[in-house]
């Protein structure tokens, strides 16, 4: 096998992201598209030039036309649908959250070594040329010794019948959109927090419309993470250390002419840190492909995914209980 196979769980506006990345990439083509409707599932086909849909997710999964599957099924699915899909000798790549709890994140790690598929987690911004070069200058000692990572990603809801604002579908600003600021602390730090604190409002949905946390990490590293469906669309990251700061003001999203990296020394003015230009979801394909195709390992590993759930949930508990938890 030489080029994958890919089919789409579910025509989730997201696809529109991973069809063109998948194209891009060259090693990969979509040939299928599921829904639960079958006249949903044709005309999405129609639009996207697909060859084949499917008016159920298990038909595509026994299909035999397809080697990987894209995940992009409400929060609360996730677990269950990458598991079918690996007992069915599939690979594949899902969406954030990557499930809603440690154990499903067990269980569909279990699965993949059982059945020895590739599993990952669609967590693009990760694999942009922009967060490498953060990560190394982080890791490097360039900032010194880092004292304090600060994360923000809000944007406005306006549609009160939107999923993420549905408790039991794993609804929520910190499960949506504050898992980006909670992924990044982690990746800068190189290790998840020895314990959180967190306060959310919640709104008549029963979700955490905004949500603010706190993560503390060995050697008193310090990451503050807000995350809200409430305020106008802003986005950034601050890394603080001891020998300057490092800010993003598009560290998750956006287009490449609009990012700024900029070092702010100790000493001296501010430099703009260049930052290569690549298509947001090319990467993650890219690395999945490696992966599927080559044996390499994911960038991205399961263990940090873990960690991802891990820390969420302990933030949610913090939040709920207003007490500091500890995930040590």
């Amino acid at each position: 096998m030489n080029t994958v196979r890919w089919g789409l769980l579910s025509t989730a506006k997201i696809n529109r992201q991973i069809i063109p990345a998948i194209a891009a990439s060259q090693r990969g083509e979509v040939v299928a598209i599921a829904s639960r409707d079958d006249e949903t599932a044709q005309a999405y086909a129609a639009k996207w030039e697909i060859p084949h849909a499917f008016g159920s997710y298990d038909a595509m999964l026994t299909s035999d036309l397809i080697d990987a599957v894209y995940i992009s099924l409400p929060n609360h699915l996730h677990a269950e649908w990458s598991i079918r899909a690996m007992e069915k000798g599939l690979h594949v790549l899902c969406e954030k959250p990557f499930a809603l709890s440690v154990d499903e994140v067990d269980q569909m790690i279990a699965t993949s070594q059982r059945y020895d598929r590739v599993l990952a987690e669609a967590f693009m911004y990760r694999h942009h040329p922009q967060m490498v070069i953060t990560g190394e200058w982080a890791h490097s000692g360039r900032l010194g010794d880092i004292c304090v990572v600060r994360s923000v990603f809000n944007f406005t809801l306006r549609s009160q019948h939107n999923i993420r604002l549905v408790p039991e579908y794993g609804g929520g600003s910190l499960w949506d959109v504050g898992i980006y600021p909670v992924s990044f602390a982690q990746f800068i730090i190189g290790e998840p927090p020895q314990w959180v604190s967190g306060s959310q409002w919640i709104g008549e949905t029963g979700v955490d419309e905004t949500f603010a946390g706190i993560l503390h990490f060995s050697g008193d590293r310090i990451a503050q993470i807000s995350s809200s469906f409430r305020t106008p669309f802003y986005t950034n990251t601050e890394i603080i250390g001891t020998q300057g700061r490092l800010t993003l003001n598009q560290p998750f999203v956006g287009l490449d002419e609009q990012r700024k990296m900029i070092f702010h020394p100790s000493d001296g003015e501010p430099i703009e840190i260049p930052v290569p230009e690549k298509g947001l979801y090319l990467g993650e394909v890219e690395d999945i492909h490696a992966a599927i195709l080559d044996g390499a390992p994911n960038y991205l590993t399961l263990d940090e995914t873990r960690d991802h759930i891990r820390t969420i949930t302990a933030l949610y508990q913090a939040a709920r209980t207003n007490q500091v938890v500890q995930l040590d």
